[in-house]
């Protein structure tokens, strides 16, 4: 382990604003459900960005904003949160990309629509006019809500160590055709079922096949999220299964991007693959248990506090 976090993590991917609302009790599809709203800034690349920062790394986001109140308010929360905008797109009279998502009175998602047809400015003549930044951050973390165009341009011209969060199935797709060029790949269950090919089932087999298919692609690693069941975890010969920690759950929707964020710092520390899914587990867990998607009780000393006790590597 180095402990070098002093080089740019590149972070491209959708930026928007949150608006979630969560049922008092069970939800009752068709009809007006008592809970709370609120609104809050988001997007699965911000929010990676944003947990990356909590952890202490440097980072520049690619984003594209609109020409509202909602692009001014993600732009001066960026400037205090010092996620570097600079290279950000800035489309004239663009409307802000909006993410609306309903919850259960346990804070699991049940439904979303999300609205973000901006991010269809962000071509491959806008990353080849960023790829010197690109190529020169420690590693790039992307998301599918980029066009497909672009996750191809990103994944045959990026140098730097490219990490991918499907987001989705629907989502997920754009990846197919270039996964053995990613050096991290974060799916959950469906998405490596989608991604693999292989039915992954309930029991262990079918996730070590699901990952051995994807690493057999060329991709370097892959971090199965398996919701409350934990994490599985492949390299090489090497494989890691985590259970969940114990959390008391109050919003779900910002473990996925803290976990990816968990495994970007890991990789800037120069971890194993059991200690980065420790780590990454543990900042998925403290996320969902803050009110908000991202949680700023999330830190370094957090983290290290949360994680289960050292494994041994198997392989």
């Amino acid at each position: 382990m180095n402990g070098n976090t002093t080089r740019m993590v590149v972070v491209a991917g959708g930026a928007n604003i949150d608006i979630g609302g969560q049922s008092q009790g069970p939800l009752a599809f068709r009809d007006s459900n008592p809970g709370t709203v609120t609104v809050s800034l988001g997007g699965v690349g911000r929010n990676i960005a944003h947990n990356l920062r909590l952890l202490g790394a440097p980072v520049c986001l690619l984003t594209a904003l609109g020409e509202d109140a909602y692009a001014q308010e993600l732009e001066r929360s960026c400037r205090v949160l010092g996620i570097d905008l600079s290279a950000a797109l800035r489309v004239p009279g663009g409307r802000t990309s909006t993410y609306v998502f309903l919850s259960d009175q346990r804070g699991d998602m049940a439904l979303a629509v999300s609205d973000m047809a901006l991010y269809d400015q962000l071509t491959p003549d806008y990353f080849a006019q960023r790829l010197d930044l690109l190529n020169a951050a420690a590693l790039v973390v992307v998301d599918t809500n980029l066009p497909k165009a672009s996750l191809d341009y990103l994944a045959q011209h990026c140098t730097a160590p490219l990490f991918a969060d499907p987001v989705s199935t629907k989502k997920a797709v754009k990846l197919l055709g270039n996964l053995g060029r990613l050096h991290t790949l974060k799916p959950n269950r469906l998405e490596a079922e989608l991604l693999s090919g292989v039915a992954i089932g309930a029991d262990s087999r079918g996730l070590e096949r699901a990952a051995q298919t994807l690493l057999d692609t060329g991709l370097q690693r892959v971090f199965i999220t398996l919701g409350t069941e934990g994490i599985y975890a492949a390299q090489g010969t090497q494989r890691c299964f985590l259970p969940a920690l114990p959390a008391k759950i109050r919003s779900a929707t910002g473990g996925g991007d803290a976990f990816m964020a968990g495994l970007a710092w890991a990789y800037l520390r120069g971890e194993s693959l059991n200690e980065t899914t420790r780590l990454a587990l543990a900042a998925a867990t403290i996320a969902v248990e803050g009110a908000q998607t991202i949680n700023p009780a999330l830190s370094p000393q957090a983290v290290r506090a949360r994680r289960f006790p050292k494994q041994e590597e198997t392989g």
